[in-house]
């Protein structure tokens, strides 16, 4: 037999649609305390106390967490930009299977070559900050901004003395921007 509520003019579903219509409860008759089995703590739970005391990621965590979003978005831009190239590129005369195997190989030729670099940046700024971690025995805003100076300065080394020191300027201004915009948005956002 049909539902009568799809041929419409039934009565009984227009006033359940009303807003009088009760939810199904799947466990009212159980009698157990499910609420409490599946309301999880929102903070974090430790096997050690000394890991609780701890405010920040290890340094091979810090390592893995750095090197990975910078050759994330260092693909992806990648191959963003290799496919406005591309698409730059096109003649009027390709065919469809020239076209996309020139979108292909430009997208990967860049997004690896960009990938390559911001995940190498990464793992240096993740050594030198964990280093610095360790070295000063603190951890606060100077350990970010001399990461982020000794990234620039090491990753354009080999470009000469003049191309380090302005590449390890842009890198602590970068990173200080960041903690500054980190700070402010702590501050002003309600999260």
């Amino acid at each position: 037999m049909a539902d009568p509520g799809i041929h419409g003019g039934d009565d009984v579903n227009h006033r359940q649609d009303s807003g009088s219509r009760r939810l199904y409860n799947p466990y009212q008759d159980l009698q157990i305390p499910y609420r409490t089995l599946y309301d999880l703590p929102t903070s974090p739970e430790f096997l050690f106390q000394e890991e609780s005391l701890a405010q920040r990621r290890s340094w091979g965590e810090n390592l893995t967490y750095y090197t990975g979003i910078g050759y994330l978005s260092g693909s992806v831009a990648g191959a963003s930009l290799g496919l406005r190239r591309a698409l730059r590129s096109a003649e009027p005369g390709d065919t469809l299977k020239i076209r996309v195997n020139r979108i292909l190989n430009s997208c990967g030729q860049d997004g690896r070559r960009i990938g390559n670099r911001l995940g190498v940046i990464g793992l240096m700024y993740a050594g030198l900050e964990s280093g610095m971690v360790a070295a000063r025995d603190t951890d606060d805003w100077v350990n970010s901004v001399l990461a982020g100076l000794g990234t620039g300065a090491l990753f354009k080394a080999a470009n000469g003395p003049r191309s380090a020191a302005i590449a390890g300027a842009i890198g602590g201004l970068m990173v200080g921007a960041a903690v500054a915009g980190k700070q402010v948005l702590k501050r002003y956002v309600p999260i």
